[in-house]
């Protein structure tokens, strides 16, 4: 299988507001917008797209319908710390205070208004332990 995209779609019951969130929060822009699902793409990188949809909605099998659960959304960036200090500016929840972690990143963990976690990510030099473990091209530069 060829893909030509992939994004995620957070099944929620307020669509326009978890839309609003991204757009307020993380610099996302209305590509589609209807009552029942609107595609954002990121004002930075137009590779990164994002969809919300009503949870309840027919297009969904009876079997699937619902909101989110167990969802972690990461999002890497440039500068981690100028993000975690508007995220905290804005009164965010932060689940997981920005801190450097062994495994090559610079992190926080915030949540949006449906419970979905959202990891913003800035890749640093891991440990020599864990640099082991990584494929050499996928080692932060």
């Amino acid at each position: 299988m060829k893909s030509t995209s992939y994004y995620p779609v957070i099944m929620t019951d307020d669509v326009a507001g978890t839309a609003a969130f991204y757009c307020r929060h993380f610099r996302f822009q209305r590509l589609f917008d209807s009552d029942w699902y609107i595609h954002l793409q990121s004002r930075e990188d137009e590779h990164v797209t994002l969809a919300v949809l009503d949870g309840s909605h027919e297009t969904i099998p009876a079997a699937g319908r619902g909101k989110v659960s167990g969802l972690l959304l990461n999002f890497e960036v440039e500068d981690v710390d100028a993000i975690y200090a508007a995220c905290a500016a804005a009164d965010l929840p932060i689940l997981r205070e920005i801190r450097d972690e062994a495994f090559g990143q610079r992190h926080f963990i915030t949540a949006d208004p449906n419970g979905v976690l959202i990891d913003i990510i800035k890749p640093i030099p891991p440990s020599a332990e864990y640099a082991a473990m990584y494929d050499a091209t996928a080692l932060p530069g």
